[in-house]
């Protein structure tokens, strides 16, 4: 028999506030931010962190959302669904972390790591120019996004963005990201 004592301990003792894993809908996601925001409310005293935690988790849900790439049959290399999805949020004393995972398209690979990177070179002004630039210029995907939600994650958490992506097969990767929201924001932003 599986030790559910034990699962329940670590996952208490990792402070880990959700976990999911499986297909991500527009449905679904307003279940979890339901959930989030109530946990928040009775764990995090600051509003401002309570916040920026919820909005930088709507943006990597619709990331989820937007950019999941789907395998085709016969040529999932790996147990898991294709559309499956990661998502996890845990706290620590120094911030609240979420994970994202899914899978991407390998051409897709060297455009969105070049995005990443452009981001994660710029200071908080150059990030906040970038951000209006789009908006104003109007440079909006196909999917009617234009890579707003990487830079408002970046803006918001005022951290670099983590990411990896690891090779599935010939034409899939699976793609993570990371990104750590601070506790005290103010004294994180000033550094």
């Amino acid at each position: 028999m599986i030790d559910y004592l034990s699962i329940y301990e670590k996952m208490h003792d990792n402070n880990i506030m959700l976990t999911f894993k499986g297909e991500v809908t527009f449905d679904l996601i307003n279940s979890m931010l339901k959930i989030i925001e109530s946990r928040l409310d009775m764990i995090e005293g600051d509003l401002k962190t309570r916040k920026k935690v919820y909005n930088v988790l709507v943006e990597c849900l619709q990331n989820l959302v937007h950019h999941i790439d789907t395998l085709d049959p016969g040529e999932e290399t790996s147990p898991y669904h294709s559309k499956t999805a990661l998502l996890m949020i845990t706290t620590s004393t120094d911030g609240y972390h979420v994970v994202t995972g899914n899978y991407i398209l390998n051409d897709k690979i060297e455009k969105l790591k070049n995005w990443l990177d452009e981001i994660n070179s710029v200071s908080a002004d150059e990030l906040r120019d970038l951000y209006k630039r789009i908006l104003n210029n109007e440079q909006f995907s196909e999917k009617g996004t234009a890579g707003l939600g990487f830079i408002d994650i970046a803006r918001k958490s005022g951290q670099k963005l983590i990411y990896a992506f690891q090779p599935v097969n010939d034409r899939y990767s699976f793609f993570s990201f990371q990104i750590t929201i601070p506790k005290n924001y103010q004294l994180a932003s000033s550094k």
